[in-house]
């Protein structure tokens, strides 16, 4: 996968974890099974914008996202 899955899952990962919140926990509250948020964390499967929505929402954060040439 790309580095920007890979940058989305430990994002996901990181924020779940301050959340106190596992992987089943979380997959439960947007409709996903724990081994894809397994996925999605490791990087392996990149979310839909959809899902990413409810990942965003279940887990009260805000996403920001900044582009920048190189």
């Amino acid at each position: 996968m790309s580095d920007i899955a890979e940058q989305v899952g430990e994002l996901i990962k990181q924020t779940r974890k301050e959340k106190g919140l596992t992987q089943k926990e979380l997959g439960e509250k947007i409709g996903v099974s724990e081994s894809m948020i397994n996925k999605y964390e490791s990087g392996k499967q990149n979310p839909t914008i959809a899902t990413l929505s409810k990942i965003i929402e279940a887990l009260g954060v805000r996403l920001k996202i900044s582009v920048e040439k190189r």
